[in-house]
Order: C-alpha cells, then structure tokens, then sequence
C-alpha cells in the first residue's frame, strides 16, 4: 500500500509539473526571465544592417536599462557610440514616451509611435520588451521550427495579443519557445492591421548577469526580408542607474561617469 501511495504520489507530482510548464503565462514570464535581468544593467549592443546580404551600415550603442518597480517595463537609456557621426546622440526609452536627443542641437525631440518602428535602435524593443507584462498568452501548441541557426528546435507556440493594444508597438505576437527550459527561439511580431513587420531570431545564447540569454538577435523586415539586422550584445554588466539618467530634462547634460 506505501508504495502505492508514493507512486500515486509520484504521478501527480508529474502530472501537476507538466501542466505548469504548459502554462502560457508561466512559459511568457519564464522567457523574459531569460531575455532581461532583474535589476539595473548596462550592455554594449553592436547592430550591423544587411540588404541583400551585404553590409550597409553599423552603430554601437551604450544600453542602461532599469526595470520599473510599478509597471515591470523597462525604462532604458540608450548611448549611441560608434559611427562617429551618431556619437553622443540619446535615445530614451520612459513608460510609453520615447524621445531622442541630438548634441549637435541641444534639443530632445518626441518620436511618434510610426517612426519608433523605423530603423536600427528601433530594433532595440525586441531585445528588451517585458512581453508578460502587457501580452496575454495562449498556448496554441507544440512545433518542430528552424532556429536562428538552422537547426531543428521542438517549441511551445505562444500567440500573445496586446492587453492595451494603443500603449504597445506590437498589436500581436507569435512566440516559440524551447519545450525544454523556455528559451526564446523566434518571434514574429505584427501591426493592428495584421501586418507582418518582424521576425526575430534569438541564439547565441551565453552566461550573462548567472543566465543563459541570447546574445545575438536577427530581425528580419517583414515588408523587405532582404534588410536584416543583427544584434549583438555584450559587455553585461550590473549597474545602479541613477533616477536622474530616465529624464527627458536630464538629457543635455547626461554623463556616463
């Protein structure tokens, strides 16, 4: 009868384990876990621009990203350093609000939610977004994929939808995640209008902040699949970022060090 009882036991542990991994929501929050750190960091991320398989341009940017206490986004600061005709210029990233700052003329401009998705440093919100925190998930099946580095990949397939579609820039998404430990493998992300403009890749996964994440991302246009962008990241690290760098006021006189 004991061992009856442990078995019986022992299948219900199993039984209660499978149906948490299926749970979209869990799977959702378990996949940000891997994309982003839990506290304040700073990265370098390096984004070469393709067309038609050659290389056409390049920017280096300075990432600080500290999470919001209150609505789990993050609110990140971007440094443009490399070419040297982008250094100097900030790009940032607070609730909803996304502004930009030229030195060249002292001004901070207000980017609309068009032209956020145009561009390289656009790109940066698929690196980044808390996708758990304004997507519902559902779980719409199991799929064998190609991942970013041709190789077949057994996933969960998620399909999340905006839970206020005018606060975000994606109104759906199609996420696949590893059926073994939720590692992001591929997204495509659409408009309102069911339009396809991204198709994300995430590998080159390595121990970063104690988790393994993706530090490479390939994003590929959904109008134009000949202009890809690859994203690099590296050069993690923790780091306090100060209230006063995630102010557009502060902007003109933000200094790193």
């Amino acid at each position: 009868m004991f061992r009856q009882f442990i078995m019986t036991a022992c299948a219900l542990a199993l039984a209660a384990t499978a149906h948490a991994a299926a749970d979209p929501k869990a799977l959702l929050a378990a996949s940000d876990a891997i994309r982003n750190p839990t506290k304040s960091f700073v990265l370098t991320a390096t984004l070469i621009e393709y067309r038609a398989g050659k290389q056409t341009d390049s920017n280096t940017l300075s990432i600080y990203s500290k999470p919001d206490p209150n609505g789990g986004q993050y609110r990140t600061l971007v440094r443009f350093m490399a070419p040297a005709r982008e250094t100097g210029k900030l790009m940032l990233k607070n609730g909803n609000d996304l502004w930009f700052y030229d030195p060249s003329n002292q001004a901070s401009i207000r980017i609309s939610p068009e032209q956020r998705l145009l561009g390289q440093a656009s790109n940066g919100d698929v690196a980044t977004i808390n996708l758990s925190r304004d997507y519902n998930a559902k779980l719409t099946g199991e799929e064998d994929v190609t991942d970013g580095d041709r190789q077949s990949r057994h996933t969960n397939r998620l399909a999340l939808v905006a839970t206020v579609p005018e606060g975000v820039n994606y109104h759906h998404i199609d996420l696949w995640l590893d059926a073994k430990d939720a590692r992001p493998v591929k997204a495509k992300f659409y408009s309102d209008s069911d339009r396809l403009l991204k198709t994300a890749y995430y590998r080159r996964y390595r121990n970063e902040l104690g988790v393994e994440r993706p530090t490479e991302t390939v994003i590929i246009d959904g109008l134009d699949p000949q202009w890809v962008t690859v994203m690099r990241f590296d050069a993690y690290s923790w780091r306090e970022i100060p209230e006063t760098w995630l102010q557009r006021d502060y902007l003109s006189r933000f200094h790193p060090e």
